[in-house]
């Protein structure tokens, strides 16, 4: 007797079509990729990729999902203290972005160039999921503009760095880098300079 319901493996297919998106989007940018390219390169159908997704947009926003969550390793960069915060916050960014957990960051910063959406993703985890805790756990005056400053670093050095690839800044060790920026980010997180509003 024929079996029937969901075939044998087709669990995993949506996984395949994200990792693939994935790598795709990092590769391409937002604008540059296509549900063609994305099916081919999982080894499925493009009607496949519009059943799971339904455009490419919802490919994207299901491949860009940040792969780690900023409640569970926000508080460790936080728990020594703001002392040394700046560079820890570097070592850790560039940590990430240089694991494997860094592709679909990489196809969010390409895409953001090309693509509103994209910049709107950005702009939404940026704000929400980074910079709302990290101002929430700062309890210093002027927490959004401090944490905004210091995303506003971080995501220059990705640009440059990752997508530009601008030398040495792209080959630097990241504890060069952490002894370079740390500072400039410690500087937005506890400058006494920047803690009142002008007159």
């Amino acid at each position: 007797m024929p079996r029937t319901g969901r075939r044998p493996g087709a669990g995993g297919t949506r996984d395949k079509i994200v990792a693939a998106a994935r790598s795709h989007f990092a590769e391409a940018g937002y604008e540059g990729a296509t549900i063609r390219a994305i099916a081919g390169e999982a080894g499925v159908d493009p009607a496949l990729v519009l059943h799971y997704f339904g455009s490419k947009e919802g490919v994207f926003l299901a491949a860009v999902e940040f792969p780690i969550d900023p409640a569970a390793l926000i508080p460790p960069l936080l728990a020594p203290g703001l002392d040394g915060l700046g560079a820890r916050l570097v070592r850790f960014f560039l940590e990430t972005w240089d694991s494997p957990l860094g592709s679909p960051l990489l196809g969010l910063i390409r895409s953001v160039v090309s693509s509103e959406r994209a910049a709107a993703v950005l702009r939404d985890f940026v704000s929400r999921e980074v910079l709302g805790r990290l101002a929430e756990a700062l309890e210093l005056d002027r927490p959004q503009l401090r944490a905004s400053l210091v995303a506003s670093q971080l995501v220059g050095l990705a640009m440059l760095r990752y997508v530009v690839k601008l030398e040495p800044l792209a080959s630097a060790s990241p504890e060069d880098l952490a002894a370079w920026l740390g500072p400039t980010l410690q500087r937005y997180l506890t400058d006494p300079s920047v803690t009142a509003p002008p007159d």
